[in-house]
């Protein structure tokens, strides 16, 4: 029996990943570390919370000495690690937030776990769950590729650059077995309402502006977080250790066509006049240090471990937009009015 801990489990993409090995291994104890900031919500997991193969603890990992009680309490062999500040508009605002969680807690775990293991790696794993926005910004052409060049353009991509860094230097230095999968965006039910997606499903519902940075031009690789939470399966059953996997939906849109695409569909499941939600759309000044564009190329994925997307994006897209208008009640709950405040702080004009 596996003891498997995945970091930020309450989290958009953590709860997907939980519940998938919760039900895809009876047979392993699944527990799901979550400090349960702003972006957390146990609400996420409700349908596997009373599962005997699962566990929530609450815990931050910027605590090494909490950390170490539960890999010697619980016994952790695998580490699937999520647990991260995100949001690359709250990096720019609070960047040393962004530096104690997603490095030096990222720290703290390899450390955590290097001690509870004592270099015994046999049927061990450290899972890092990072991003493409590693890799800096692309022009027009081109893609991200597993060695492509790490070029960090904001506080967020510079912090998850570098806790990619420390596991890998853990692997070199003390021969820890690790896997890193770097993703693309993702999009689907459950995602907190900072992020693009959501963000535009709650404003039209709402009847609120829909702010767009610059001219809407930047574009983006659009993945369904199922279909993310499926990969991450894959590289953590069958990945070959030390190996980087780039994950993504080979699937580009501009935010300026994203968010026409959205209002359209919105309008027609919410039965409002064509072009209605369109008029909500509102042109806010860039964001700093604003990358271009991101490209995935998932190839080896594909080729050495069999993933691919499985949905097409309208698709997933039309699903997403159906769990949000089924779950207003959880989209009410996380819109809270300091939520609204920060909307006003970070979307001005």
């Amino acid at each position: 029996m596996r003891n498997i801990l995945i970091t930020g489990g309450a989290g958009f993409i953590g709860s997907h990943v939980v519940r998938l090995f919760v039900n895809q291994f009876p047979n392993d104890k699944i527990y799901n570390l979550d400090a349960l900031t702003y972006a957390g919500n146990l609400a996420n997991l409700t349908d596997i919370e009373s599962a005997n193969n699962y566990t929530f603890i609450r815990a931050d990992i910027q605590d090494l000495d909490k950390l170490r009680e539960i890999f010697t309490s619980n016994n952790i062999t695998h580490v699937i690690h999520l647990a991260a500040e995100s949001h690359v508009d709250r990096s720019i605002t609070d960047p040393l937030a962004f530096v104690k969680t997603n490095v030096l807690g990222t720290a703290n775990l390899l450390q955590a776990a290097k001690e509870q293991w004592q270099e015994d790696f046999a049927d061990k794993l450290f899972y890092h769950v990072s991003t493409d926005e590693v890799y800096g910004s692309l022009g027009d052409t081109g893609f991200f590729y597993e060695d492509t060049s790490y070029d960090p353009r904001s506080p967020y991509s510079a912090s998850k650059a570098s806790s990619d860094h420390f596991v890998r230097a853990y692997f070199h230095t003390y021969g820890m077995p690790i896997v890193i999968s770097n993703c693309s965006n993702n999009y689907g039910p459950n995602h907190f309402p900072e992020k693009l997606i959501p963000l535009m499903i709650n404003n039209i519902i709402q009847r609120k502006s829909l702010p767009v940075y610059g001219k809407g031009l930047n574009v983006r690789d659009w993945l369904y977080v199922i279909d993310h939470a499926r990969a991450i399966q894959c590289i953590f059953s069958n990945g070959n250790t030390g190996e980087t996997y780039n994950i993504g939906g080979h699937n580009e849109w501009t935010n300026i066509d994203l968010v026409h695409l959205l209002c359209d569909k919105m309008d027609e499941k919410l039965g409002r006049e064509a072009g209605d939600s369109r008029k909500l759309i509102t042109y806010v000044k860039d964001r700093a240090g604003h990358d271009l564009r991101y490209a995935i190329d998932a190839t080896k994925l594909k080729d050495e471990l069999g993933w691919e997307p499985s949905l097409q994006f309208e698709e997933g897209l039309s699903k997403t937009i159906d769990w949000f208008l089924s779950n207003e009640e959880w989209l009410t709950n996380v819109t809270s009015g300091s939520y609204m405040n920060y909307y006003k702080e970070m979307y001005h004009n």
